[in-house]
This record gives C-alpha cells, structure tokens and sequence, in this order.
C-alpha cells in the first residue's frame, strides 16, 4: 500500500472519529453557554459571575422562575434574563 493512501486513510478514520464524538456529545453545556453569552452580551464584554451560571443553570433543568429571578439579582433585564433562561431549555 502506498505511504499517500495510507495517510489519506488515517485521516478519513480521524475525521470520521472526531466528527462523531462532536455528534454525540451531550448538548446540555452548550445550552447553559448560550444562556450566559446571552446575558454577557447585555454586560458588553463583561464575564458574567458564578452566580448567573447557576441562573442559567436552573433554566436548564427547567425552572424557568428560578433563572429568572436568579439572573435579575444579578442586575440582568427582565427581557433579557427571560430569553437568556428561554434558551437555557433543550
């Protein structure tokens, strides 16, 4: 077998691998991501704190009153913390 189809195949198995992984990984923490990058586009450029991480994350177990209330402690607008923990749910 030559050196050039041999790579060509350890990259296809590589693609294939790594796509896969992508595709099953678990999408909870990219929904927890888009909550706080919701509410960090309101802080324009800010980190949000630890505190609406934990917002966010109650929104995605699916207490929507609990994230909001929790986000608008943090000084989130009510638009925003209800979008925020609207997109936080899978």
């Amino acid at each position: 077998m030559r050196t050039s189809t041999r790579i060509a195949g350890v990259l296809t198995g590589l693609t294939l691998a790594l796509g896969g992984a992508a595709l099953t990984a678990p999408a909870a923490h990219a929904d927890v991501t888009a909550c706080i990058n919701q509410v960090e586009r309101e802080l324009q450029g800010g980190e949000a704190p630890d505190s609406v991480r934990m917002a966010c994350y109650a929104g995605l177990t699916g207490d929507h009153a609990q994230c909001v209330s929790g986000l608008a402690k943090n000084g989130v607008t009510d638009g925003t913390a209800a979008t925020a923990c609207r997109v936080s749910v899978n």
